[in-house]
């Protein structure tokens, strides 16, 4: 199981408290932790990831140890404390302005 942690509107929006597991397949990868929460979460679907270009939303970050994977592969292999469950999965609603 794979341990995700979403932003509060997100967890709002999902219903849920806190963090969230998910059952992904191997070869585990951000697409494949996203496809497991909107699989989990249908209410989620096209807030992380465009539902058209399947493509991360622009002010969606994914963090794993306090580290940007945002800009990753989404198909390369998460490392092995996330797929082992010791550190979740991060999702995080990035904020711009002036």
């Amino acid at each position: 199981m794979i341990r995700v942690l979403l932003p509060a509107h997100l967890k709002n929006l999902a219903h849920v408290d806190g963090e969230v597991t998910v059952a992904v397949s191997e070869p585990v990868s951000a697409n494949g932790v996203i496809d497991a929460i909107e699989a989990s979460y249908p209410m989620l679907r096209g807030t992380i990831r465009d539902p058209v270009t399947g493509r991360r939303r622009p002010f969606v970050r994914f963090f794993i140890d306090e580290e940007d994977h945002s800009h990753d592969n989404p198909d390369q292999l998460l490392p092995d404390a996330v797929r082992e469950g010791r550190v979740p999965f991060i999702v995080v609603g990035a904020m711009a302005g002036g």
